[in-house]
């Protein structure tokens, strides 16, 4: 359930409630009877990181689906990285 915070316009009250999003706002403060002002808050839930739902645990379909993306540069790089094949040199014989 969200827990949602109040604060009253009258005795300056401040005060968390845990209701349903279905429920209807409360309106009046049990302490002094004042207009209670909904306050908005951050959330205690926070996702930190690069993507946790991208690398962590990405499935063998998404993996061969980014795979699928890389740009024609990337892999024509990698092909030029590569060393090219020895060339044999002939022996000379001197007399």
């Amino acid at each position: 359930m969200p827990i949602y915070e109040y604060k009253c316009t009258k005795c300056g009250d401040q005060f968390e409630v845990n209701q349903r999003m279905a429920d209807d706002q409360l309106t009046k403060c049990g302490s002094c009877g004042g207009l209670l002002k909904k306050l908005i808050t951050n959330t205690s839930f926070v996702l930190k990181g690069s993507g946790w739902y991208v690398t962590d645990y990405p499935s063998s379909d998404r993996k061969k689906a980014m795979d699928a993306k890389k740009k024609p540069a990337e892999t024509k790089d990698k092909k030029a990285d590569k060393k090219p094949a020895a060339v044999k040199k002939e022996a000379v014989k001197t007399k």
